[in-house]
């Protein structure tokens, strides 16, 4: 990993000045701020960035707003041809805009790369759901009437996205709000806020509309209660944390705006006695470890029956010491920097809390400036704040249950319920547990941090609600509208 002295910043194609994306132009600041975006494994500027002010926010709605009739009336194969564009100009700038990813958010290039690659793909699901987005013709309600189902846009929605997979997240809510005929306002993490108006450049090249994608970085408290309260943006779809996304739910009620939350979880994954104890570690250390377990859907609990609990201990430890940490621009580099180094004390504070009531380190629990060292707890019991705590480091917890019927328990005795994941070779039993198990998504014999472009991605309980991939964004951002016609005379009661 770099030393002290050492800086990344000759690595950066991005690091110059980033201006912020309204109405089709880049205009630097109003009434808001410069600010240094810095390399979180060595510190060092890789980029000046502008972050907006309520009068930069004022203009983007304004933008966004004017340009929502237009966009609304774009045909979908208009549509359909700039995403694709979008798409194809993504793949073409994949090497800068991972490069990007490494250097703001601490990716591992492995990480980054797929971020890249899995956004183009985003892309082009999305082309296909503008032309896919359908009504329903109904019976009509009497003589001479045509009664039909249409699904029209919302209009401008705003989605706040958050540090760890900046792209991908970003790209899941815009295309697809895109694609509905929505206009868009994104307001990316200030962590990573460069790779936010990265992808402004991505649709500008694509040819996007002005004033439909409209990119503002900027503090929360600035500007994200004043987006969030404007009544112009009649959506807001959100991922980070269960607090945050409770106070944006609140406030967005005020004026009964639509919301989509996916939001934070504290992951179970259960181990049946059934199955390999070394294929369950390699499933288990990629869910927890993968970008340093800053990952909304990292596989945090452990649950593992009987007789497989010390082989599947051994098996983990094994697969937790065997991945490189270090600097994440190098290819064999697995486990690179947190983004906010601080966030060390966190995470130490969850495990001597767990170790003063029973808890014990198999390997971990250290770190080195930004690096955390992968951590495996075991013994870990409900009583213990990491048992429910969200911890959003690369830590993971093996607990012991008797027998399925209380690796369910445990399973689902947490407030969160966005991942869980259960491996057998029992398929009778696999089917049962996994329709008892509390959570919006749920994998069998694989891990709990899965995604699909067309799937149905989303929580339950603290975790959020609304769906996001394919058709379930695509109705996530529109409203229903019962819309007749009647063809012949009428007559009226009186």
């Amino acid at each position: 990993m770099p030393g002290r002295g050492e800086t990344m910043r000759g690595q950066q194609p991005y690091f110059r000045e980033h201006l912020l994306y309204i109405n089709g132009e880049w205009v630097p600041q109003t009434d808001g701020e410069v600010m240094e975006d810095r390399n979180p494994a060595d510190g060092s500027v890789m980029a000046m960035v502008h972050m907006g002010g309520r009068q930069d926010a004022e203009k983007a709605l304004a933008a966004a707003y004017a340009a929502r009739g237009k966009w609304a009336a774009t045909a979908p194969d208009v549509r359909e041809r700039i995403l694709l564009r979008a798409a194809n100009e993504m793949e073409a700038r994949a090497e800068g805009l991972t490069q990007l990813m490494i250097a703001e958010s601490g990716s591992a290039r492995y990480k980054a790369w797929g971020e890249v690659m899995g956004s183009a793909g985003i892309l082009r699901v999305a082309a296909g759901e503008c032309r896919r987005l359908h009504g329903e013709v109904l019976q009509p309600g009497g003589a001479g009437q045509m009664s039909m189902a249409v699904r029209s846009p919302l209009g401008v929605v705003l989605g706040i996205t958050p540090f760890n997979y900046p792209m991908i997240l970003a790209i899941k809510k815009l295309a697809y709000a895109l694609a509905a005929g929505n206009t868009f306002i994104l307001k990316p993490s200030p962590l990573t806020p460069a790779t936010g108006l990265a992808i402004a450049g991505v649709f500008e090249a694509a040819g996007l509309p002005s004033g439909v994608l409209n990119v503002v970085p900027g503090r929360s408290e600035v500007i994200g209660d004043m987006l969030v309260d404007d009544p112009r943006v009649r959506m807001v779809t959100f991922t980070g944390s269960s607090a945050v996304g409770r106070s944006i739910a609140v406030r967005a009620a005020r004026d009964l705006k639509k919301v989509a939350m996916e939001l934070g979880g504290k992951n179970p994954l259960i181990v049946l006695k059934d199955f390999d104890p070394v294929q369950a570690a390699d499933i288990a250390a990629y869910g927890a470890f993968c970008h340093q377990g800053q990952v909304c859907m990292a596989t945090s609990r452990i649950i593992v029956e009987g007789d497989g609990y010390q082989p599947f201990c051994d098996a983990l430890v094994c697969r937790a010491e065997g991945l490189k940490v270090g600097d994440p621009r190098e290819e064999d580099t697995i486990i690179g920097p947190l983004i906010q180094p601080e966030k060390w004390k966190f995470i130490d504070g969850q495990i001597e809390d767990a170790l003063s009531k029973g808890a014990k380190l198999l390997t971990g629990g250290r770190h080195e400036g930004p690096w955390y060292w992968p951590t495996v707890l075991a013994d870990v019991t409900p009583e213990m704040r990491i048992f429910h705590e969200e911890t959003f480091g690369p830590v993971t917890s093996v607990m012991r249950a008797k027998d399925p019927e209380e690796a369910l328990a445990l399973c689902n005795d947490n407030e969160y319920g966005l991942s869980a994941a259960l491996l057998t070779h029992n398929l009778e039993l696999a089917w049962s547990m996994g329709l008892r198990m509390e959570a919006g998504m749920v994998h069998i014999n694989d891990t709990t941090f899965l995604s699909g472009t067309t799937a149905p991605s989303g929580g339950v309980k603290f975790s959020g609600f609304g769906r996001e991939g394919g058709r379930y964004s695509m109705e996530d951002f529109t409203e229903l509208k019962w819309l007749t016609m009647q063809v012949g005379p009428k007559k009226m009661p009186f």
